[in-house]
């Protein structure tokens, strides 16, 4: 038999096996596209089961979703992961999940006395410590400065302009860093220190610094973003004096209570503008929700809403209106954005774990619209002709914000 004609007779026989090792009352839970009425056939093709099974929303499984909806997902595993001796990085940016135009994320590594090197950014940076500690600096426009350390839970924030660094303290460090441009790999948007001075002319940085030319001979063209070093000890004076108050660059977790939430679903912090002076074009939300329990229907008005999955496992469905909705599942490590005014929920789907997640806007306040507590203030008469829902359903619903509701036992 010719080789090629041996080769489409193989390909047609496993397709055959495949397809008869697939019981047609297999389902979702076991990666296929195939619903309890009997809807839909099994995969033959290639395909990544683990992710299927991860993902069963993708494949159908949620019979209200409608119409074409873009990807609103991007895992940072699927990240492409920069290594340095002294820890990594890896990011979420427009290029990864276009849908996110607001706002850019990433995942930083540190390890002890390693530091990301002094620079700045014509965006704004938000980062939160999620893992040991880290020292911050940064001066800004005025000579003022601040030098910090920050603890998990606790928040930096730097306006676009400000220059800063960041250092491991513990033996290993990590946290999330925002920025309010989703396109953060575009030209012109980091400035690292030493790549200026090694491309400013020598006699040039003499006369700027009042120093011999031959100081700066050793500096290097080009650094890692990430270099190891020795844990810093030196303190500052001088200047304008230091950063403090609202004008002060950091957010200590301690120095906040939780936010008093109703609905006895989880925990929430909200830190924008309100708790957090400084951050006046990036506003947070810190979320941890119980198993089975939901963050309510609702939307936001003035922000598309970016997401960082920390722990756990969820489902959320997106109503973009006119009648498109598309359902998506995350666990940990995903990054996620509902476009501004978009209908959405969130769900703890684990049956033993908490989730948290990180929720970003580029705002300088966390606002939303809940569904249930609108309807609640709306003519009960009016809400009950438009859903067809008996008037007393309507007469009674909640007129407080849920905002998290508890799961039930």
């Amino acid at each position: 038999m010719h080789p090629v004609s041996t080769a489409v007779a193989v390909l047609a026989f496993s397709c055959v096996v495949t397809a008869a090792a697939v019981e047609r009352n297999s389902g979702f839970g076991d990666g296929q596209p195939i619903s309890e009425d009997g809807k839909g056939a099994p995969i033959l093709g290639g395909t990544d089961n683990h992710i299927d099974i991860q993902n069963p929303d993708n494949l159908g499984q949620q019979s209200t979703d409608s119409g074409t909806v873009p990807n609103l997902k991007w895992r940072f595993s699927d990240s492409k992961n920069r290594i340095f001796k002294g820890g990594w990085s890896r990011q979420s940016v427009v290029t990864d999940l276009p849908s996110s135009r607001d706002i850019a994320g990433a995942q930083q590594h540190l390890t002890k006395g390693s530091i990301r090197e002094l620079h700045w950014h014509r965006v704004a940076e938000w980062g939160y410590v999620y893992a040991g500690s880290v020292l911050v600096s940064a001066v800004d426009h005025n000579g003022q400065y601040q030098v910090a350390k920050l603890e998990v839970g606790d928040v930096w924030y730097f306006p676009p302009g400000e220059g800063h660094t960041v250092q491991g303290l513990d033996d290993e460090n990590e946290f999330l860093l925002a920025f309010d441009d989703g396109d953060f790999d575009a030209r012109g948007t980091t400035f690292n220190v030493d790549d200026w001075i090694a491309r400013t002319p020598r006699h040039i940085l003499a006369k700027n610094f009042g120093l011999p030319a031959e100081v700066f001979s050793n500096v290097p063209a080009t650094n890692p973003t990430i270099q190891n070093g020795n844990i810093s000890t030196s303190t500052v004076t001088g200047g304008a004096g230091e950063l403090s108050g609202n004008a002060s660059f950091v957010y200590y977790a301690k120095d906040h209570d939780l936010q008093d939430i109703p609905g006895g679903g989880g925990t929430l912090r909200i830190i924008d503008t309100t708790t957090f002076p400084a951050s006046k074009t990036i506003a947070a939300t810190v979320v941890t929700l119980t198993p089975g329990s939901l963050r309510e229907l609702h939307w936001h008005p003035n922000a598309e809403e970016w997401l960082y999955f920390h722990k756990g496992k969820a489902r959320a469905t997106v109503f973009l209106g006119t009648g498109l909705a598309r359902t998506f599942d995350f666990s940990a490590g995903d990054t996620g954005v509902f476009p501004s005014n978009s209908g959405h929920y969130i769900e703890n789907i684990s049956e033993d774990e908490d989730l948290v997640w990180i929720e970003i806007y580029k705002s300088d306040r966390v606002l939303d619209n809940p569904l249930t507590q609108w309807l609640a203030l709306t003519p009960a008469d009016l809400v009950a002709q438009v859903l067809r829902i008996p008037l007393d359903i309507a007469q009674n619903l909640k007129k407080e914000k849920q905002v998290l509701v508890k799961g039930s036992s």
